[in-house]
């Protein structure tokens, strides 16, 4: 579903991608642990189209990433979810859905529902704790559906029971068929979720040994 092949990106003299080449298949979760700054946002950006490459090439679906043009089919949360602070989180979701057109009524009240939040809540996002705002952060990921999700540190701001929540929210994911890449400095997320894991520190990506999921 995803190759990178010898993928380089530099800023300046910084190297801050590696020479990373790594196949990710269909139908798992794959699990990309590190400390901040190691890398694991920035390959994201890159599978997501949102950077250019210094060197290199990803494809997605069999079709090379180009720079500002994120594949079809994929659904993403990375870094912090930014929103319209007054409006409500249902209000925030139509307005996106607007965008690509598609994403009925009910399919965005079905997804906040699913993460957790109310959709007949008129609360601004603004007086949303992290928590709220991560859980719509998902909800805007998955709400078209697609068949691959990026997540760049799903289950911060979220409490224990959010964090099980959206433990068992990825699985049925899984379950589904779908694809997932999630990049997590949270070993017990990795343990608990992932099919694959790979190691990223300071640009470079390297296997792990490969976890068995823990019942959630």
């Amino acid at each position: 579903m995803i190759q990178c092949i010898d993928v380089v990106k530099r800023y300046g003299d910084k190297t801050v991608l590696n020479r990373i080449s790594v196949s990710f298949e269909k139908r798992l979760i794959h699990g990309i642990v590190g400390r901040n700054g190691s890398g694991k946002t920035m390959l994201l950006k890159a599978i997501c189209g949102f950077i250019p490459l210094s060197g290199g090439e990803i494809r997605v679906w069999g079709k090379a990433v180009k720079s500002g043009r994120t594949p079809e089919g994929v659904g993403l949360t990375i870094e912090a979810p930014g929103f319209l602070p007054y409006y409500s989180g249902y209000r925030n979701l139509q307005i996106l859905a607007g965008i690509n057109g598609g994403v009925s009524g009910q399919r965005i009240r079905q997804v906040m529902e699913l993460v957790g939040l109310d959709p007949g809540s008129r609360k601004w996002v603004s007086k949303y704790s992290m928590g709220m705002r991560q859980r719509l952060g998902i909800a805007q990921a998955v709400m078209e559906d697609p068949e691959l999700l990026l997540l760049d540190e799903p289950m911060n701001g979220l409490d224990n029971q959010g964090v099980e929540d959206m433990r068992r929210l990825f699985l049925d994911f899984k379950a589904q068929g779908k694809t997932i890449l999630l990049a997590s400095h949270s070993r017990e997320d990795i343990q608990a979720l992932c099919d694959r894991v790979y190691k990223m520190d300071a640009g470079t990506l390297s296997p792990q040994d490969t976890p068995v999921p823990e019942t959630v």
